[in-house]
């Protein structure tokens, strides 16, 4: 497993970490404790040094096995953890007390005296734009009840809004080979800044995993079931904003025109992203362990031909960029 710097200030990291949003079994099938605990292990088995949670992943199931996870071993790892969506927050009744009882309760779940980074979760612009929340944020931080602290964002918009917060480690974004006007507006910004890239939605919810068919049938409770128009939450959280439908066609015209020999289309979508030196790491989530090695094994692929990244930049620019939809 190779390793990246978090940001200019920040720890060095697994540059392919965890997501453990399916810990806390929100959505799709439930996950059972035994199974958690296989994948965190396998993760640690591999490598992988980054674990990215939230406080409303199962209200505090992930953080909380993550923290029995952690009681088990010495080794150094890095827990990223997440305030804006719980309780009565979003979208307008944010206050400093509220920021302070939900970092107590992750410190809690998660058995630590400091958060190595907390990040804001998808907070509205208003709230960024008005930017007390970031005061609160460097309050936390001086008391030591926070090491880092970021953003989870939305669109290139809030992003840029958020580097000109002092302080400010990282930002965890949406990037993949559907999303790609990151490229140009905002991976230079950050790397100017010494901004660290957490990328989410490597896979756009699976649809660059290549296993999803016209026949693939969601659980009820899965947002690729309930939020494929945006119904929920932001459409770009599910499917990377595109009709799934239409994700399916241009999957499978990503495979036929650009899969390299030999490689699997995750391997692909994940080593492209890691190819950019803006970035600092990919977090995937697993619901097995043996996507845990699948993912961890892109580490040591060599990067892609730069010609084969043209290609799918302008295959993004002519046939994909006008099917997204939802704030980008």
């Amino acid at each position: 497993m190779k390793h990246r710097k978090l940001g200019k200030l920040g720890p060095t990291v697994s540059e392919i970490g965890l997501g453990c949003w399916q810990l806390g079994a929100d959505w799709g099938d439930p996950m059972s404790e035994s199974t958690a605990f296989s994948i965190l292990s396998e993760a640690f088995n591999q490598g992988i040094t980054i674990f990215d949670t939230a406080d409303v992943y199962g209200q505090g199931k992930s953080e909380a096995l993550i923290g029995k996870f952690l009681e088990s071993t010495t080794a150094p790892l890095t827990v990223i953890t997440k305030f804006g969506r719980g309780g009565n927050l979003y979208p307008d009744n944010y206050s400093e007390k509220a920021l302070f009882d939900s970092v107590t309760g992750s410190l809690e779940r998660l058995g630590l005296a400091s958060l190595d980074l907390l990040q804001l979760h998808c907070v509205p612009q208003a709230i960024l734009e008005q930017g007390d929340i970031f005061n609160w944020l460097r309050k936390l931080q001086n008391e030591g009840m926070i090491k880092n602290f970021g953003a989870s964002v939305e669109t290139v918009e809030q992003g840029l809004l958020c580097m000109e917060q002092e302080g400010l480690l990282s930002l965890q974004v949406i990037f993949n080979i559907f999303r790609q006007k990151l490229l140009t507006d905002l991976l230079p910004q950050a790397s100017d800044k010494g901004v660290g890239l957490i990328v989410r939605l490597p896979l756009a919810s699976g649809l660059l995993s290549g296993k999803y068919t016209t026949s693939t049938l969601f659980s009820k409770n899965d947002h690729r079931n309930y939020n494929r128009n945006g119904e929920a939450f932001n459409v770009g959280e599910t499917f990377a904003g595109l009709p799934f439908e239409k994700g399916l066609e241009l999957t499978d015209r990503i495979r036929q025109k650009f899969l390299p020999d030999g490689m699997t289309m995750v391997q692909l979508a994940l080593r492209w992203i890691l190819d950019h030196e803006a970035i600092s790491c990919i977090i995937p989530g697993a619901s097995r362990p043996e996507q845990v090695v699948s993912n961890a094994s892109v580490s040591r692929l060599d990067p892609l031909p730069e010609e084969l990244h043209e290609q799918l930049y302008t295959f993004y620019l002519e046939e994909i960029e006008s099917h997204i939809r939802g704030a980008y």
